[in-house]
């Protein structure tokens, strides 16, 4: 009988686990949650989602990286709350991660001069 009850407990609290986990673009295979389309429609026209996926930054660090962008690569400036707006989901959903065996970006300081 505690088999029976412990196995239900565990199967519930994968589910309620899985339930916060954002769905993933099958075109991008970017996190679908708020501020997915501003993302979506302003950095997969130069760049593949993977850059995003795989890259695992702060808030200032993805801001470093937009503005490298911005100085360097042709990027255009977003208005205050597009901004926001991307830099919250990147933040958010590709925060920093130390699990990661790939080496972390480099901090903005060291980052090419435009």
């Amino acid at each position: 009988m505690n088999k029976k009850i412990l196995s239900l407990l565990l199967a519930g609290s994968c589910l309620l686990l899985q339930a916060d986990e954002p769905k993933i673009d099958p075109e991008t295979g970017l996190k679908i949650a708020k501020g997915f389309e501003e993302v979506k429609n302003n950095c997969t026209i130069c760049h593949s989602a993977n850059f995003i996926v795989q890259s695992k930054n702060t808030k200032e660090e993805w801001l470093a990286t937009i503005r490298w962008m911005q100085a360097t690569q042709g990027l255009w400036e977003f208005d205050p709350q597009t901004e926001e707006t991307i830099l919250n989901y990147l933040a958010v959903n590709y925060p920093q991660s130390n699990t990661s065996r790939r080496r972390p970006q480099l901090k903005p300081k060291y980052l090419p001069k435009p």
